[in-house]
Order: structure tokens, then C-alpha cells, then sequence
């Protein structure tokens, strides 16, 4: 019989190297991340004392090879994002940047050195890291990039400033993307250095266990060597939220899973009108429309998994499994919610984080109508942007 988590029992699916990272991670999340998120979450503070653990557990990275990352393959990275979201977005939203925005870059872009400086202790979690891109007059416009980088003898000056970064005030590294005469690029600004600062966002209702900051630079000298040298265009960092939208694709199906199973036990074991909840037709009926839900999604993101794998995947088909497997989970949280009655609006259950969580998911990396005219465009030739 499937489970309605795994209803078309794509689990079996996986080979023995996946499914290990896929327990190992729900094992840590069950035992370690579960018990310490909803305080987190309403206590607005990201549960920092797991990270060293997160990089034993030797996932950061997950299929970047050499120089320490663990090189797992896609769908392995994918069931890392599914797990942690399953906690709460705001780890997932940790591991993706670290991974996908941080380590990527640097892998792809990076020179030997960057490579052999960063990346091994980026893996570990001994440095975090933060991407800096998205500006306070910019939004879903990178082209409309105001920070600027000009030559100053060996040396490059950045100027500006960069609005909803994740894991920014706590970023040894950040990686900023700035417009110079010879295009968009990008550089490794560390931590601490002179005109450089990251101030938190605070009053959030979304992403509560997570850092959100704001990034100034303020004629701050960055030297040729921390400059990504394969780096040049929009196209570099466009490429670094390819590789982070796909793994949110994937995270968002464990926050639907979380919500669809809390709804399923407590419609099981809550009574009303001479029996359980579960057996009346309407919540069936619901709990149905969850389960059909999460299951598109999933063959969704596996499907992604395999074309990533082959090397075949298009950004407009990421785009297309983030718009669909977000806006499905907040769906599915709001439902979850609803079936809980007066419970759901506490932090005892998940679905309302999760539904206050994926208010942000659906926004950041793209919102849904930026994905919308990324498949629009793929369909018809035409940029309506």
C-alpha cells in the first residue's frame, strides 16, 4: 500500500547512495532540526548550533565534485532540499544558498585558488557564505543593477547595495555581482572588510528561522584575485538561481509532505459529529486533492533530477517546477490548516509556519509570474518581459 507521502512510491526509484543521503538527512532532521524549529521560528532566530552538525553531516555542495564537496549527483542534492524543508524553509533556504549560491559559484566561475581556499570549508560549514545579486530598486530586474565595480589600479572598487540576502550578517564570504565597463561580475568580498556591512531585516511574519540582511558597500577595495575570473554577465549569476530553483523545487515538497501528514493524523484522531474527521467525505476528499498535489510535484522535481543528471535541463523547465511545486505546497499548507481548525493557527503544528514560510518561497528565487513568462517565452519564441 503507498503512503500517501510517496503515493506513487517514487522512493523505490532511488539508488542505495540516494536513499542512504535521503535517511541520513531525515534521521538528523527528525532527531535534530524538528526539536529545536518552531522555537526558533517564534523566537525570529536562526537555530545557528545545528550548522557544524549540518556540515558533518558532509552534504553541503551535494553534487559538486573535488576539493571536498561530496559529489552525489542531482537528485541527491534534491532530497537534501526536500528534507530540510520538511523542518522549515528557512534550513533549506541555509543549505541551497550555501550550496547552490555560494559553493557553485565559486566552483564554476572560481580560480584554482577561490577553489582550494573556499570550498573545502564551505563543505564543512566552518565558512558560510551569502549571494549577493537582488537590490533594493531592482527586485525580479537584475539588469537593473545599480552596484558598480571600477578599476582602482590592481584592485576593483564596489559601490552599492543588495536587499534580501539570505545568511548575510553571518557570511564569512558573500558573493557580489556588480556592473563594470566590461559587464555584470563577480567577486568575493569577505567578511570584515573595510566599507562592507550586513544589517538584518527584522519584523518578518515569513522565514522567521532564518537570516535575512541587507548588504552596503561603500567604496570597498576587493583585489583582482578575489574576482570570479569566469565570470562575465548576467548569464553567471542567472546560472547560479537555476541550480538554487532547482533544489526549491524539491524543498517544497517536503514542507507539503510535513503539512499533509500533520492534516492526516489529526483528522484521524479528532472527533466530531459521532466520528473521526478522516472518515467524513469532504475531508477525503481534501486529503485527496493533498495527496494529488505532492504527487505531481514530486514527479515533478524526480523528473527534474534525471534531465539534470543527463545534462539536459533547461532553465525554463526549473522555472516551471518551482511555479507549480511552490504554489501546490501553499496550497497544501493553507488546506493543512484549515483542517486543523482553532490548532492550526499555533506554532504547536507546522502547517501554519509552512504556510507563512512558502509566502516568501513563492517569491524569492523568481515569483511565480517571473516563472510564468520564463515558460511563456520557452513556448512562443517571445520575451514578454
Amino acid at each position: 500500500m503507498p503512503t500517501p507521502e510517496d503515493f506513487l512510491d517514487l522512493l523505490t526509484t532511488l539508488s542505495p547512495e540516494e536513499e542512504l543521503v535521503r535517511s541520513t538527512v531525515a534521521r538528523f532532521v527528525d532527531e535534530r532540526a524538528l526539536p529545536l524549529v518552531p522555537a526558533a521560528f517564534e523566537e525570529g532566530r536562526f537555530p545557528r548550533e545545528i550548522v557544524p552538525e549540518i556540515g558533518a553531516l558532509g552534504v553541503l555542495g551535494t553534487s559538486l565534485e573535488g576539493y571536498g564537496c561530496p559529489g552525489l549527483g542531482p537528485v541527491a542534492y534534491g532530497l537534501v532540499c526536500e528534507e530540510f524543508e520538511r523542518a522549515d524553509s528557512g534550513l533549506r533556504s541555509f543549505v541551497s544558498v550555501q550550496s547552490s549560491l555560494v559553493m557553485y559559484p565559486i566552483h564554476a566561475f572560481g580560480s584554482e585558488e577561490q577553489k582550494k581556499t573556499w570550498l573545502p570549508r564551505l563543505a564543512r560549514a566552518e565558512a558560510l557564505g551569502c549571494f549577493g545579486l537582488t537590490e533594493p530598486h531592482g527586485g525580479s530586474d537584475p539588469a537593473a543593477m545599480r552596484t558598480r565595480a571600477r578599476r582602482s589600479g590592481g584592485d576593483w572598487i564596489l559601490d552599492g547595495a543588495k536587499m534580501w540576502i539570505t545568511n548575510g550578517s553571518i557570511a564569512d564570504v558573500a558573493v557580489v555581482w556588480a556592473q563594470a565597463e566590461e559587464g555584470v561580475l563577480g567577486f568575493l568580498v569577505e567578511k570584515g572588510t573595510a566599507g562592507f556591512a550586513a544589517t538584518d531585516i527584522e519584523h518578518k511574519a515569513s522565514l522567521r528561522a532564518s537570516v535575512t540582511s541587507a548588504l552596503y558597500l561603500d567604496g570597498v577595495r576587493v583585489p583582482e584575485r578575489q574576482r570570479l575570473p569566469e565570470a562575465r554577465g548576467l548569464k553567471a549569476p542567472l546560472s547560479c538561481l537555476t541550480q538554487a530553483r532547482y533544489g526549491i523545487a524539491w524543498g517544497a515538497c517536503g514542507a507539503a509532505r510535513a503539512c499533509l501528514e500533520t492534516a492526516r493524523t489529526y483528522t484521524a484522531e479528532r472527533r466530531l459529529f459521532g466520528g473521526a474527521l478522516a472518515e467524513k467525505q469532504i475531508v477525503q476528499q481534501r486529503l485527496a486533492r493533498m495527496v494529488r498535489g505532492l504527487a505531481t510535484a514530486q514527479l515533478l522535481a524526480h523528473r527534474l533530477g534525471v534531465l539534470k543528471r543527463a545534462g539536459t535541463l533547461r532553465p525554463a523547465q526549473v522555472s516551471l517546477a518551482k511555479w507549480n511545486n511552490v504554489r501546490s505546497a501553499l496550497e497544501i499548507a493553507r488546506d493543512a490548516r484549515d483542517l486543523l481548525g482553532g490548532a492550526g493557527i499555533t506554532l504547536e503544528f507546522p502547517p501554519i509556519r509552512h504556510s507563512l514560510n512558502l509566502e516568501s518561497v513563492i517569491t524569492y528565487e523568481g515569483t511565480e509570474t517571473i516563472h510564468e513568462l520564463a515558460v511563456g517565452r520557452e513556448i512562443t519564441g517571445v520575451s514578454a518581459f
